[in-house]
């Protein structure tokens, strides 16, 4: 593993603070916003637990690339890494889910949707349940650096193979067709996501101007579901060989056109002059340049994707 970039622990230390205290922080004002009944600082939030939903990707992954890059140091004991990493994928999931439901009801916000107090306080639900999880993700991830605040339990941990993470990276990597089915639903959500990235954004560059934005609007649901797919078996896939991906020179720039992407696709959903534009109605100009930056981070992410057999080493 001599190619494993060395900087992941320190990379890894400065993203989880975005997620673990920005997630603190908005929870506090959603519970507030949900408190004075203030529909701006509702939006706000989930604006905010989308975005810490897709910064929690690079931040799992970084993780994943300090596992390797500390393995072997003695301080670093293999055992206690895994129930970390086993806490930080609950968190994962956790931060994914509550992203997810955050973004839909943006979505049916712009449709015309009122925000509904099932599906507000189904999204706090969520918040709160991934809170106590990234509590306990960042509990265990003390003891891998911290060996002063170990207890008897951590002292004793010696068995380097526990832990689900573990179950999930033995069990990929013996099922014959583990790898060929995860790879075909992960291209297939790709086609998904691009598809939908491509119509929507070819329309607010100029192309097929007789449909208003509103109607290419409804298809970003089906680009959910495509991200869906994607995160789950990218995630397998991942897990299943962690150590192989992040030491990839195209895999963090995949990363990177990742989150650059799926970010931007939320001002989609946001922006009042955008969803004004009707049929033969030219978008404004920031429209077109948030546009053209989707679309360009969205083929950086096919194309490093692609790639990524061939940078290997």
């Amino acid at each position: 593993m001599d190619l494993i970039p060395q900087s992941g622990p320190h990379l890894h230390i400065l993203l989880n603070h975005f997620p673990s205290m920005g997630f603190v922080f908005g929870l506090g004002f959603f519970i507030t916003a949900l408190t004075l009944n203030n529909d701006g600082m509702k939006r706000a939030c989930l604006v905010l637990f989308v975005i810490l939903g897709v910064l929690s990707i690079p931040t799992y992954v970084s993780g994943a690339a300090s596992m390797w890059a500390l393995n072997g140091d003695p301080d670093s004991p293999r055992s206690l890494i895994n129930h970390h990493r086993d806490a930080a994928l609950l968190a994962f999931i956790g931060l994914g889910l509550t992203g997810c439901l955050a973004w839909i009801i943006l979505w049916r916000l712009r449709v015309g949707r009122a925000m509904s107090n099932r599906g507000l306080y189904t999204v706090l639900g969520f918040a709160l349940v991934t809170l106590f999880l990234m509590a306990d993700a960042g509990h265990e991830g003390g003891f891998i650096t911290h060996e002063e605040i170990r207890g008897p339990a951590e002292l004793a941990a010696t068995n380097d193979n526990v832990g689900r993470t573990v179950a999930i990276e033995e069990g990929f990597n013996s099922m014959l067709f583990a790898f060929p089915s995860m790879e075909t639903l992960h291209f297939l959500g790709m086609a998904m996501v691009f598809g939908t990235v491509l119509f929507v954004t070819l329309r607010v560059l100029g192309l097929a101007k007789m449909v208003p934005f509103s109607a290419v609007h409804r298809l970003l649901p089906l680009g959910l579901i495509g991200l869906f797919i994607n995160s789950v078996s990218g995630m397998i896939l991942f897990i299943g060989d962690s150590g192989r991906y992040v030491a990839m020179p195209s895999f963090p720039h995949k990363i990177e056109a990742l989150v650059i992407g799926t970010i931007a696709v939320l001002y989609f959903s946001l922006s009042d002059r955008l969803w004004a534009v009707k049929a033969g109605d030219d978008a404004p100009f920031t429209a077109k340049a948030v546009a053209a930056v989707t679309l360009v981070s969205w083929t950086l992410v096919v194309i490093f994707g692609r790639i990524l057999p061939y940078t290997e080493g």
